[in-house]
């Protein structure tokens, strides 16, 4: 492990993720030297970083020509310039990094000193105390439960997944030797991503049953609330999706919509064939005794039939009505394609459709701006406007702005689009009902690429490195993959189809929770310090 080169590639990601432009880098005394050690001046003077200035300076001119990157220590004495610096701005626009942890109390100071709006970007914070706790409980409880003791890997990209990785670590490594555990010859891997590595994937529509459920109606431990569904009958206001008790629903959970609308018919035909003979057919006791034992089979299946043509029939009235089939379709030219004026063009007629409704158009305009944020001829301050002018609440067009914050290119540790994927896109249809024909599923989340490289041994250590000195040399056979910041069922169908097509390798998927569109954003917005403590994961902190 290389310590220098990877400060290195820390400031040099500092510099990069302020654009391009004249700099200023305001440091204290030991950030000083820590770029001192790293860097020649001639190196970072390449970079357009032209001055270099200390904060604790009292003598410094103002030249609001220059973006100021300011890389220092989460010092009470370092905070206290800033807000002075934030109030008196010298410079056109601030970064600001810290070396390590800063609290949210901070945070807030510095956001108020902040005035003039000048800065573009804090990071620094990380892990809310309670729910680095409560992830480190439940990763290891499953650990103990299934007695595997893992090898680790992490995001090199994002200090919360090491900070996840080497609290699990302590606690299982301790535990380990408490117990008599039965060692494997391959161990167990444990492998810990980010979610804002992958922030287009749930803010997708995901067609699959389980998924669309979870989008449109919401799923909450395995319960469906359809109170507000027209005409809803009483007895399914709410209603239980379980694979474990219901056998249509494991069975169909990840199919496609289309494949949904056929096989709900084929259930209905079957329950019409073994629906009970009419009561004045039992005419003797043999007959009475045999609708008796058939009853209660008739009985489930009767509420089996009757829930999922609710939900089902729920969902396509929510598809219609929103107009979701043309959402999605500009929803995967966004995600998967390299075309800027088509995406633009298509993100632009949809927006002027008063149909759509106010979360779908602010989630098209964060994708684009997700896929465009850099491109020479972003429509996204016309967008914006177009939202404006549409009357979507000041709310959702902040989160605009928060997503990008929250999962654009200045953070990700990956590429979301690589440049194959244009030409490997193929349409594909839905079929089997009618009105779902031209519904597109062309995205794959970037976890699948991550699995499929550890799974075939690519998985570069230089941005997933181990937890310790050593490392697997075979082919790894159980995988435990956690998303910190929640995971989406369609990463649940990518690793249902991989646990498919791999065989010798089990793969499990868990996240801090599940999330649908909405979720997310609460996340988002709470992570960017808009909601309080609602925040259901962590602060983000990057490297």
């Amino acid at each position: 492990m290389n310590v220098t080169l990877a400060v290195k590639q820390y400031v040099s990601k500092m510099i990069e993720s302020s654009g391009p432009g004249m700099k200023v880098l305001l440091m204290d005394r030991e950030t000083t030297s820590i770029v001192s050690v790293v860097y020649t001046q001639s190196e970072i003077l390449q970079k357009e970083v032209y001055l270099f200035e200390r904060m604790d300076s009292q003598n410094r001119d103002s030249m609001k020509h220059l973006k100021a990157i300011c890389f220092l220590r989460p010092t009470k004495e370092n905070v206290d310039y800033l807000i002075q610096e934030l109030r008196r701005p010298k410079y056109s626009v601030y970064f600001i990094y810290f070396s390590n942890v800063i609290s949210k109390s901070e945070i807030k100071a510095l956001a108020e000193a902040d005035e003039q709006e000048v800065v573009a970007e804090i990071q620094g914070r990380s892990w809310e105390p309670s729910m680095l706790s409560r992830c480190t409980q439940g990763l290891t409880s499953v650990l103990l439960a299934l007695k595997k003791c893992p090898m680790i890997r992490y995001q090199l990209s994002s200090d919360v997944s090491k900070r996840l990785a080497e609290s699990v670590k302590q606690i299982i490594t301790k535990e380990y030797e408490l117990f008599d555990f039965r060692k494997t010859e391959v161990p167990p891997l444990l492998l810990i991503l980010d979610r804002s590595d992958d922030a287009i994937t749930p803010l997708l529509n995901q067609w699959t049953y389980q998924a669309m459920v979870h989008e449109l109606l919401g799923l909450n431990n395995n319960r469906i609330d359809l109170s507000r569904v027209p005409g809803i009958s009483k007895d399914l206001k709410e209603v239980v999706l379980s694979a474990e008790n219901d056998e249509f629903y494991a069975n169909n959970l990840y199919l496609n919509f289309g494949e949904i609308g056929t096989n709900i018919k084929n259930l209905m035909e079957d329950f019409q064939k073994k629906k009970p003979k009419e009561q004045q057919k039992l005419e003797s006791i043999s007959d009475m005794k045999a609708f008796v034992d058939n009853y209660p089979q008739f009985k489930k299946m009767s509420g089996t039939v009757s829930k999922h043509v609710t939900v089902v029939g729920e969902l396509s009235r929510l598809v219609s009505e929103r107009q979701l089939m043309e959402v999605s379709e500009v929803e995967q030219e966004l995600s998967c394609q390299n075309d800027h004026s088509n995406a633009q063009q298509s993100v632009r007629r949809l927006l002027q459709n008063p149909r759509l409704s106010e979360l779908d158009a602010v989630r098209l305009v964060m994708l684009y701006a997700l896929r465009y944020e850099r491109h020479s001829s972003s429509a996204l301050p016309a967008l914006m406007d177009e939202l404006s002018r549409r009357g979507v609440s000041e709310r959702h067009r902040k989160m605009v702005k928060s997503v990008v914050e929250y999962g654009g290119k200045r953070v990700r540790g990956s590429d979301l689009v690589t440049p194959t994927d244009a030409v490997a896109i193929t349409k594909q249809f839905f079929k089997g009902l009618k009105g779902v024909e031209n519904v597109y599923t062309q995205h794959q989340p970037l976890l699948h690429d991550t699995l499929d490289q550890l799974i075939k041994g690519r998985l570069k250590d230089s941005q997933f490195p181990y937890l310790g000195a050593s490392s697997l040399r075979d082919r790894p056979q159980d995988i435990m993959v956690f998303l910190i910041g929640g995971a989406t069922y369609e990463e649940a169908l990518t690793v249902y189809n991989l646990n498919r097509s791999t065989p010798g390798v089990r793969i499990v998927l868990g996240g801090s929770s599940i999330h649908n569109t909405k979720s997310f954003l609460e996340e988002v917005m709470a992570s960017a310090g808009h909601s309080g403590d609602r925040a259901q994961g962590s602060g983000r902190s990057r490297r």
